[in-house]
């Protein structure tokens, strides 16, 4: 785990997490999605499994923002988790990979430009702030920190679809440069519409 500086107080605290520190904290960080997702209790259980099998994908990553319990540190331990994010590398026969792949073939893309969209992308697969701990930049410093150093050309993701994209992901994403990839577009078995924003890396 490495910390990184946050150029405040140092909390929170955002660090990197292995894959095994993911797995210890995968309770604590459901518990920030459904927070901040305003999704029922309970939704984190069928949740778990999904966020499990994410961490055998290639070039997958995580980052989480620490606040120190107590009078222990974010570096000992002591500490609970308010914020997380991570992603992987996208690819042919992931289910995300799949469903946009087909979206843009829908909406009229020529094979040649999807196939060069999708063909070297990190997914930025989760973002999520405990609504306690947000209004404080934390969800840009997590941001910002894991796509930091990536190889892929470019960065994917969606998010739901808010009226006049009036939200603290829609005003981080277009802060950051994120364009839109495809609107209104509905993922299989969700019927909220939701918009895949993208754009090249580095930011």
């Amino acid at each position: 785990m490495r910390p990184v500086d946050t150029h405040a107080d140092q909390t929170p605290l955002v660090v990197e997490l292995s894959a095994a520190e993911f797995r210890d904290r995968l309770h604590e960080a459901l518990s920030v999605y459904v927070a901040a997702m305003g999704y029922p209790h309970g939704t984190e259980y069928h949740r778990a499994p999904m966020w499990s099998e994410h961490l055998r994908r290639p070039g997958w990553c995580a980052v989480a923002a620490l606040v120190p319990v107590g009078d222990g540190s974010a570096q000992d331990g002591s500490s609970r988790l308010v914020a997380i994010a991570y992603g992987y590398r996208g690819a042919p026969g992931q289910w995300w990979h799949q469903q946009v792949r087909s979206g843009l073939r829908h909406s009229g893309w020529r094979r040649e430009k999807i196939d060069g969209l999708l063909g070297n992308y990190f997914e930025l697969t989760e973002l999520h702030v405990h609504p306690s701990a947000q209004g404080h930049q934390l969800g840009e410093t997590l941001l910002l920190r894991l796509l930091e150093r990536r190889p892929e050309q470019g960065v994917l993701l969606s998010t739901p679809e808010v009226t006049d994209e009036d939200n603290r992901a829609w005003r981080l994403y277009r802060r950051l440069g994120f364009e839109d990839v495809l609107r209104h577009f509905r993922f299989g078995g969700d019927n909220r519409p939701f918009a895949v924003l993208g754009r090249k890396l580095p930011l």
